[in-house]
Order: C-alpha cells, then sequence, then structure tokens
C-alpha cells in the first residue's frame, strides 16, 4: 500500500470505528470486528498492519478491547457469501473487505453493519451515503 493511500485508509478506518461506537447505545467490553481477505494472510501484512493502527488511533487495541476475526478466501471467491453472512449473524460491529468482491459479498449479506474497503476509481458507486438514506454507512478508500 503506498504511503497516501495508506494514510487515508487509517483515517478513514478510525472513523469508521468510531462511528460504530459512538452509534452503539450499549458499548459492549469487547468490540468484535470481521475481516475478510480474498487471499491469504501473508501478502496482506501491510493491510491487516493499517487496520491495527487506525483502531490504535481510536483506542482501540486488539486483545485489549477489540476483537478482529480474519477470515481468508484463499482465491476461493465462491467462499465470499458464506463468511459474510457468518460475520452478519455473529452481529459483527464492523466488517472489513480487502477487495471490490469481499465489499460486494458483504453488502449482499448485510444493510445494517457498517464496511470499510479498498476500492478502485471505477468502484465508486458501491459507496453510499447512509447517514442521509438510513442505510448502513460504507467507507471507501479510493486508490
Amino acid at each position: 500500500m503506498s504511503g497516501t493511500r495508506r494514510r487515508d485508509f487509517i483515517s478513514l478506518l478510525g472513523g469508521a470505528a468510531a462511528w460504530r461506537v459512538a452509534a452503539s447505545a450499549q458499548q459492549p467490553a469487547m468490540l468484535v470486528i470481521g475481516l475478510i481477505g480474498a487471499g491469504s494472510p501473508e501478502p496482506n501484512a501491510s493491510w491487516i498492519a493499517a487496520v491495527r493502527q487506525g483502531l490504535g488511533e481510536t483506542g482501540r487495541i486488539e486483545g485489549r478491547n477489540v476483537t478482529i476475526e480474519y477470515h481468508w478466501a484463499e482465491g476461493r471467491y465462491d467462499r465470499l457469501p458464506a463468511m459474510a453472512a457468518d460475520l452478519v449473524q455473529r452481529k459483527m460491529a464492523l466488517i472489513f473487505a480487502d477487495a471490490l468482491p469481499v465489499a460486494l459479498a458483504a453488502k449482499a449479506a448485510t444493510t445494517t453493519i457498517p464496511i470499510v474497503f479498498v476500492s478502485g476509481p471505477t468502484q465508486s458507486s458501491l459507496a453510499s451515503s447512509g447517514a442521509r438514506d438510513g442505510g448502513r454507512p460504507e467507507i471507501k478508500i479510493s486508490r
């Protein structure tokens, strides 16, 4: 991830996490966040580090007051709908998606859980203004 993209991602990530915490009437002792990657953990190490850093900037530290549940499709995109549905069923506070197919699977699975995703310029139509239309807020990070 380039430095500018990473900074943008961390800033927006912090805003998404803060929004969800502020929106909760009763904040749980441990915030549980789902992270779905289209690939595997090793090539996504910098993205995972950016997620953790962004959460840390909002006072959320993995293992202390936030749990991140990692799910990796290992390139098997047919698994994405089931992975997203599982996170929704277990009522995650937020879902992170590393690619457009992941974001689309998450969007199809929920109308209430915020989704943070990385997107390119051609994917801007995926994001909606949840604050204005009563739906779930989505935060997109452009490349």
